[in-house]
Order: C-alpha cells, then sequence, then structure tokens
C-alpha cells in the first residue's frame, strides 16, 4: 500500500519579505517607527527589520509576538491580564501577551506569525494587518 501525502503548506521567505514590506510601508504611512519580526509555523525567524528610530526592546517583543501568534494561531493581546506574566514566565519569555501579533493563516492552515512592535498596540495591530493584506492571510480582526 503505498501512502499519498499532499505537500504542507509553508510560509516562504519571498512571502514573508512581503509582509514586511507592506508593513513598514505603513508603518512609514502613519509616522511610526515599528520593528517587525516574521516567523514560520516552527518560529523559526524568516524576517525581520528594525526601521530608523524603533526603540530597541521592541525588537524582542516585535519577536516574542510572531512566536506567540504562530504557536497559538491566534491574536497575542487577548489573554486575561492575570495570565500575562505567567506565560511570559512559563515560556522563559519567548511567548507574551502584548497586542500586535498576528497569525498568519491562508487556506485555514496557520503559516506563521508577525509580530510588529514600538508603536502603540492599535499601531502595532494596524501594521501587522498590512503585512497579512499583502500576502492574503486572513485577517483575524476582520469583521463578516
Amino acid at each position: 500500500m503505498t501512502a499519498t501525502t499532499r505537500p504542507a503548506a509553508r510560509l516562504t521567505h519571498a512571502a514573508a519579505l512581503t509582509a514586511l514590506q507592506a508593513a513598514v510601508a505603513q508603518a512609514e504611512a502613519i509616522g511610526v517607527p515599528e520593528n517587525v519580526a516574521l516567523v514560520d509555523a516552527d518560529g523559526n525567524l524568516l524576517a525581520f527589520l528594525r526601521m530608523d528610530g524603533a526603540k530597541l526592546l521592541s525588537r524582542e517583543s516585535a519577536l516574542a509576538k510572531a512566536v506567540t501568534a504562530a504557536s497559538n494561531g491566534a491574536p497575542t493581546g487577548r489573554l486575561p491580564a492575570d495570565l500575562a506574566v505567567t506565560v511570559a514566565l512559563a515560556s522563559g519569555g519567548r511567548l507574551t501577551n502584548l497586542p500586535g501579533g498576528l497569525p498568519i493563516v491562508i487556506d485555514g492552515a496557520c503559516l506563521g506569525g508577525i509580530g510588529v512592535g514600538s508603536g502603540t498596540s492599535d499601531q502595532d495591530v494596524a501594521v501587522a494587518r498590512a503585512g497579512l493584506r499583502a500576502i492574503g492571510a486572513q485577517d483575524p480582526g476582520a469583521t463578516s
């Protein structure tokens, strides 16, 4: 008996760069320097950019937001406040509840995450959403 397998969809480096460019364009449009990180479904960093003037420590939170969104398949910032510190401590700081991380979901499959940090929560989410739109990913904040 021969098993037939279908290759799993993966977030490519080309798609990650497209999303990164769109996120940076949105950050420039709103005048907010950001750190933008994109990871694949396993949490491996595919693309990162620290815009001129973006906050230094937000580099770490942007990556944590991307990894959290990819691992949970859900936007960051939605856990009850009393769990936020527990999640961060239990993961050695690799996961966060800060808003600005969105899963990259295409055709129902979570292929990775985008994390943005250095602006306000709303600015970070808006920049991340621009990255999703650029690659045709599902927007978890959109209403049908």
